[in-house]
C-alpha cells in the first residue's frame, strides 16, 4: 500500500515540475514580448510627439473678442 501511494506522489510531483517549467517559460516568453510592446510604443510616442511639433500652428495667446 505504500509504494503504490509513494508512487503516485512521485507521479504528481513530476507533473507538478513540468507544469511549473512550462510556465515559466511563457511568463519568460510574455515579459520579452511586453519589452518588445513597450519599446515600440515609446517609439511611437516620440514620432506621434515629433509629428505633432511639426503640424501644430503657433497660436498667439489673445484674448476672445469679447473681452
Amino acid at each position: 500500500m505504500n509504494e503504490t501511494r509513494l508512487e503516485k506522489l512521485e507521479i504528481l510531483v513530476a507533473e507538478q515540475e513540468k507544469t511549473i517549467e512550462e510556465l515559466s517559460g511563457q511568463i519568460s516568453d510574455q515579459w520579452t514580448e511586453i519589452e518588445r510592446l513597450q519599446t515600440t510604443l515609446e517609439r511611437l510616442t516620440e514620432r506621434f510627439l515629433a509629428l505633432e511639433e511639426q503640424t501644430a500652428p503657433d497660436v498667439p495667446v489673445t484674448k476672445p473678442p469679447h473681452w
